[in-house]
């Protein structure tokens, strides 16, 4: 059972307040709640300290001193979390139209990468999951595509 001291919950830039309003068992919470209409308790709730912005410039911070990320599965969040190093539980909304967010999570997920889940099984996945057996992200090398493009063009 996952027993994360500090989690960091981010939406990006959508409404999602379903996925803020569900946390459980840690005891320090950030979240980042985007454009959502719900303004989330701060400060001590029960056992865990809470606090909440919209929106910064940054997320790097957050992620990097979270023992777990809960994000969307925004592309931008997903790669800045894995390329952090850290372990990643993607919940979907459903309420995308082509929910292009599945694609992505389940790909990752396949590859072992993360977890993802949906807001009805959010709790259940945190009981369940066991992030010690998540892959490390290797992270791209832009340098190796520009050389394959180079060598597909003749430039090389």
């Amino acid at each position: 059972m996952l027993h994360p001291t500090k989690v960091f919950v981010t939406v990006g830039t959508t409404e999602f307040d379903k996925l803020v309003l569900e946390k459980k068992g840690f005891t320090h919470a950030t979240l980042q709640t985007g454009k959502g209409i719900t303004e989330p308790l701060c400060g001590q709730v029960g056992k865990v300290t809470v606090e909440h912005y919209r929106y910064k410039p940054s997320l790097q911070e957050d992620i990097s001193s979270a023992d777990l990320v809960i994000s969307h599965a925004g592309a931008g969040s997903c790669l800045e979390t894995l390329e952090a190093g850290k372990p990643l539980l993607v919940v979907i909304n459903n309420d995308l139209m082509g929910n292009h967010q599945l694609e992505l999570a389940k790909q990752l997920h396949q590859d072992g990468h993360i977890y993802y889940c949906d807001c009805g099984t959010l709790l259940q996945t945190i009981q369940e999951i066991d992030i010690d057996s998540l892959k490390p992200f290797n992270k791209g090398d832009p340098a190796k595509f520009g050389a394959f493009l180079d060598n597909k063009m003749g430039f090389s």
